[in-house]
Parts: C-alpha cells; sequence; structure tokens
C-alpha cells in the first residue's frame, strides 16, 4: 500500500519517527510539495492514501487521481481540502481534533506575560550593557503590568479557551467569555458568559480562540475596537483572518489598543507587505503556538490511528462535510 506525505517537514522536521506509520504500508516522506494541482498530482501519483498538512487537495486533484481513496489531515483545520469533492468521489477524509490545546493555551500565556513584562527586551538592555551602567539597582524600560484583578475576555470557549482560561485565573484574573454556545455547567465566580459587546467593553486583555466563520472573520474591526477600553491589549493564537490587520494596525498606533501579540497572520508565511509589520507594539510569532515537540508528537501518533482504524474499516475522525 502506498503512504504518501506531501509536507511533512512542518510535522516533523527530524526529531520525530515516521515508524509507527511505515507499518501500515510504504511510506513517502516529502518535505514539502509546490502547491500547483500538476506538482500535487504527480507527488500523489498512483498512491491510495496521502496526507497533507497546508498542501492544497482541490477538486481538480481529487477527480484526477483515480487511485486515491483517502486523505489525512496533518491538523485539526481542514480547508486544504474540497471536502464535497471527496465526499462524491467516496474518499474519506479525516483530521486530528484536539492535539494542541495545551500548547496552545501556553502559548496564548506566554503571549500574554510577555505584553505585561517585555521580558525579551529587557533581557536585550542588560546584554547590552545598559544594568552595568545604571546607577539604579533596578531599572524597567516599559510599564509592567500585575494581571491579579484584571478582566480577560475569551472570544470561543471550546477546549482550548477554557484551557486558557484556567491558566488565566491562576493569576488571578477575572474571566469573562463570549461563545455562540453558551454552557452555564462551566460558570463559576470569576467565569462569566457575557454578550459580545459586554466583552469588548469591559475587557483588559482578549484573546482569540474561535473557529473562522463568516461571523467570525474580521471580528476584531475598527467598529469593535471601538467598544474596546482605550489601552486594550490583543492576543490572537488561533486564525489570523479574524483580524482586520490595517483596522488593528491603525489602533495600534493611535493608541486605542496598547499592545497585540499574534502567532497567526491573515496570509502565511507572512508577507513582507503586511502592515502589523509597521508596528512596534505587536509581537508577532511564526504560528509556533501548535509546535512543541509533545504536541506534535500526538498529532503524528493519532493521524496513524486514524489511518490504522481506516484500514480495519471503523473510521474515526471522519470530516462529515
Amino acid at each position: 500500500m502506498e503512504i504518501v506525505v506531501l509536507d511533512g517537514y512542518t510535522l516533523n522536521p527530524g526529531d520525530l519517527s515516521w515508524d509507527s506509520m511505515k507499518k501500515l504500508g510504504n511510506v513517502t516522506v516529502h518535505g514539502r510539495t509546490p502547491t500547483d494541482p500538476e506538482t500535487v498530482l504527480k507527488t500523489i501519483g498512483n498512491a491510495s492514501i496521502i496526507f497533507t498538512n497546508k498542501t492544497p487537495i482541490p477538486k481538480e486533484v481529487i477527480d484526477n487521481a483515480p487511485s486515491l481513496k483517502y486523505i489525512g489531515v496533518l491538523a485539526t483545520g481542514y480547508n486544504v481540502v474540497d471536502i464535497t469533492a471527496a465526499i462524491n468521489k467516496g474518499i474519506t477524509v479525516t483530521n486530528v481534533p484536539a492535539y494542541s490545546t495545551t500548547s496552545v493555551a501556553q502559548m496564548t500565556m506566554a503571549l500574554l506575560l510577555e505584553m505585561c513584562h517585555n521580558t525579551g527586551l529587557h533581557s536585550n538592555a542588560v546584554h547590552d550593557g545598559e544594568w552595568t551602567k545604571n546607577g539604579n539597582f533596578s531599572f524597567w524600560k516599559t510599564p509592567l503590568i500585575e494581571l491579579a484583578g484584571k478582566t480577560f475576555g475569551i472570544i470561543g470557549f471550546g477546549a482550548i479557551g477554557q484551557a486558557t482560561a484556567k491558566l488565566a485565573q491562576a493569576f488571578g484574573m477575572q474571566i469573562i467569555t463570549y461563545s455562540r454556545t453558551k454552557k452555564p455547567v462551566l460558570e463559576t465566580a470569576n467565569c462569566k458568559f457575557v454578550s459580545l459587546d459586554v466583552l469588548l467593553e469591559e475587557s483588559d486583555f482578549i484573546s482569540l480562540h474561535c473557529p473562522l466563520l463568516p461571523e467570525t472573520e474580521g471580528i476584531i474591526n475598527t467598529k469593535n475596537i471601538s467598544k474596546m477600553k482605550d489601552g486594550v491589549k490583543i492576543i490572537n493564537t488561533s486564525r489570523g483572518q479574524l483580524v482586520n490587520e490595517e483596522d488593528l494596525k491603525i489602533a495600534l498606533q493611535n493608541g486605542n489598543v496598547s499592545g497585540a501579540a499574534l502567532d497567526v497572520i491573515s496570509e502565511e508565511p507572512m508577507l513582507s507587505t503586511n502592515p502589523l509589520l509597521e508596528v512596534k507594539n505587536c509581537i508577532i510569532t511564526p504560528h509556533i503556538a501548535w509546535a512543541p515537540k509533545e504536541s506534535r508528537a500526538r498529532l503524528l501518533q493519532t493521524a496513524t490511528h486514524n489511518l490504522e482504524a481506516y484500514l480495519n474499516n471503523k473510521p474515526i475522525n471522519v470530516i462529515k462535510g
């Protein structure tokens, strides 16, 4: 059985093993595959099973790969695959849910704390000699922020939003959340469901953990920013398209938003023309919240289990369309 991994490098740059998957068939791993359909089809060849992370599998590819029976998405999001075309051709598509919940919540806290303390800036200042030349035993280059008592607004309260809330509560923060599905059982004395407007108006920090849907695309925009507290800080570890980047740039420049920390951008890899590169009070990391080794190991393990279950005629994590 021929198994082709179209873009395995990001998941496994060499610190993990494909051996468990190799027990299921003849595995060929490509680090990256150019995204044009002709090259994708050539790379797939006669394989009946493929795995993709970000390599698009459009209808053109699906219709012209007659041996293809199974597409495993090496991620939770599956928008790279034309699901309707796959279903119409009887091709099973699976994804890997929930593998990165802990890692993404942890990264959210890392970005939150960096905005509060600017540890990188202060470490660089020390290494540049500013402490040895300073007459005081202590100095700081930016305002420092204590989190206890601050209001942390979470947009989207699925598994990652809930995990993030638990970590924020450990710092003594008050949690308010807006979600399509309100679950009263999750409410506590310092965790409440509120309307979007209330969240925007009352939050000192806003963290995005919602899926990308027509109603959430560009949810951080000029209109909604105008409802926020002056000086609010925004974190996005979910989807880049949740943020109107030009609107956020303007708000960062005029101080309505005092800081932003983003692990995702509207177009990745990031374009040199992205407006957020123009502002200094915006931390940007290269989509790494999901990427600790432990998280990637879970992803690879689940992807392999998905395939094994499919081969045993008991498919799991199947995308229904």
